[in-house]
């Protein structure tokens, strides 16, 4: 899971945990949810040599790799980064079984905030 992503058990949606935004169906991949930029990796990683001089510059060739970034449709709040070949498509990273994890939070109470143990203390 991410630190902007969260799941509503009750209702099986994934949703962005800065603006509380559905995101879509649970079950599915949440990626689909998100709005996606396909980016050029040479905006990101710049080339280390003239281009105009050599053919490699140790810049990202964008014929062989993209960098896509989803973000909250509503809130703009980056959520996950992957580098894949063009035309590849988006990975399913995360899959949880939903069933399962109703049954374990079934007699617990929803955290408010995250907690963290002391240093030092491990329970």
């Amino acid at each position: 899971m991410t630190e902007s992503l969260r799941i509503d058990l009750d209702q099986e949606r994934w949703e962005c945990s800065k603006c509380d935004t559905s995101l879509g169906n649970a079950r599915e991949p949440y990626k689909k949810g998100l709005n996606v930029y396909d980016r050029d990796p040479r905006e990101v990683h710049a080339a280390l040599l003239d281009q105009d001089k050599y053919e490699y510059s140790f810049a990202p060739d964008p014929t062989w790799i993209r960098i896509l970034e989803y973000y909250c449709p509503h809130c703009g709040t980056q959520m996950e980064v992957e580098y894949l070949p063009p035309g590849h498509p988006p990975t399913i990273d995360i899959e949880f079984d939903l069933d399962a994890l109703k049954k374990q939070w079934a007699d617990r109470k929803e955290l408010p905030n995250p907690v963290i143990a002391p240093i030092g203390e491990i329970s």
